[in-house]
C-alpha cells in the first residue's frame, strides 16, 4: 500500500529532513522523492510506501498540518489510489 506526500511552502533549512524523519518514526519508507526550489518556494513530492506504518493516514494529516505550521509548509498525504483517481483525465 502506498501513499503520495506532498510538501510545499517557502524555502528553509531542514524541512526534508523534518518531513523524513518523521515518516521514519511512523515506519513509512521512502520509495521515491523529487524536490526542487521553484524561486522561494519549495516543493517537494514523495512516494511513501505505508504497508508498515505505526499510523492511519488520517493521523499522519494531523501530524503534518501540526508539522507544518511550525515550519512554515502545506504538507499533504493522501493514499495513492485516491491520488491517482482524481488526477485521470
Amino acid at each position: 500500500m502506498r501513499a503520495v506526500v506532498t510538501v510545499i511552502g517557502k524555502d528553509k533549512v531542514g524541512i526534508i529532513a523534518k518531513v523524513s524523519n518523521y515518516l521514519t518514526d511512523v515506519s513509512a519508507n521512502i520509495e521515491d522523492i523529487s524536490q526542487t526550489v521553484l524561486q522561494d518556494y519549495f516543493v517537494m513530492i514523495m512516494l511513501v510506501d505505508i504497508t508498515k506504518c505505526k499510523k492511519k493516514i488520517a493521523e499522519v494529516q494531523k501530524d503534518f498540518d501540526l508539522m507544518g505550521s511550525e515550519i512554515g509548509v502545506n504538507a499533504r498525504i493522501q493514499h495513492e489510489d485516491i491520488f491517482n483517481s482524481m488526477h485521470k483525465i
